[in-house]
């Protein structure tokens, strides 16, 4: 649904974007992520036709957005940057207005939308009355108005409370279960990715630092935490006599090869030296995050 291949963008000299390849599936819900200045809006800029590429191609739904934006996209809904709307209309007369400016939309589809993202009732309200949870719905309708294969969504949780974070991923879930929709969304909420994602990809000043699944960024096969009250010494232990690899944080170890969080306390209790706890560590998107990020800018110093 999403194919970029070697794109790079620059704005009067500067590199925004560097060499950036990666697809996205049909049926995929897929997070882009990267801190502010990463390249991730002009990227979604370039998906969207909004931004055109220095070099490299943009493919959305088989077409190349340059030569072909119409037919690119054409099955395509988008909450790109702040939506705006018209605060002294009603929510419905909002999408009746901002669906003539790709198609006519018939009253049954405004409905259809309206009910889908939780509005119904309130639909005839004008928008100045609306929390901000409602129009980042009022939004999602909008984008849903085409009836989309491909939906491109950009923070679509910002500034939202804990239960309108929560009901936005649900319907988002919803969407692409209930409507097979493709999904891709850049956000900085991690734990939402890791709930909402199956594969991501990083940026990092414009460049790709990595792509994978989620799946396997969250299995670390062989790190467990250990928790004493002189980890120092009892890492030193485990170095020693080859039960342990590495350490991280000092909260972390990785166990050699067929080696057992059993086997790490009998040494440690043997050897005087008190294990308050040790687990299995399954990595949060977070985690891997932080770190990858870390790691770069060490690497660059």
């Amino acid at each position: 649904m999403i194919q970029l291949t070697n794109v790079i963008k620059k704005f009067a000299g500067r590199l925004a974007v560097d060499d950036l390849s990666f697809t996205v599936p049909r049926g995929e819900i897929f997070g882009l992520l990267g801190h502010n200045g990463a390249g991730k809006s002009t990227a979604i800029g370039m998906m969207l036709g909004q931004v055109w590429p220095t070099s490299g191609e943009v493919k959305v739904c088989g077409h190349d957005v340059q030569t072909n934006r119409r037919a690119a996209l054409m099955k395509v809904g988008a909450i790109f940057e702040t939506p705006v709307f018209y605060d002294y209309l009603s929510g419905a007369r909002n999408l009746e207005i901002l669906s003539t400016y790709t198609a006519p939309t018939s009253p049954a589809r405004i409905r259809e939308v309206v009910e889908w993202v939780g509005l119904t009732g309130r639909e005839q309200s004008k928008v100045r009355t609306y929390s901000h949870g409602m129009r980042s719905r009022l939004a999602l309708a909008q984008a849903l108005l085409p009836k989309p294969e491909l939906l491109i969504l950009d923070e679509p949780s910002d500034g939202l409370d804990p239960e309108g974070i929560h009901e936005m991923r649900q319907t988002i879930i919803r969407l692409q279960r209930e409507l097979g929709l493709t999904i891709m969304l850049s956000s900085h909420l991690l734990n939402e990715v890791e709930q909402l994602c199956t594969r991501i990809a990083v940026l990092q000043k414009g460049k790709k630092v990595f792509e994978g699944n989620v799946a396997d960024v969250k299995a670390e096969l062989g790190k467990v935490a250990l928790k004493t009250a002189d980890f120092a010494g009892a890492t030193k232990l485990l170095l020693e006599r080859g039960l342990i690899t590495a350490t991280a944080m000092e909260k972390f170890i990785t166990l050699a090869a067929g080696r057992t969080t059993a086997e790490i306390t009998q040494t440690l209790v043997a050897a005087g030296i008190a294990v308050d706890g040790i687990w299995q560590h399954e990595q949060t998107v977070e985690d891997f995050y932080l770190g990858l990020i870390n790691r770069q800018r060490e690497e660059k110093k």
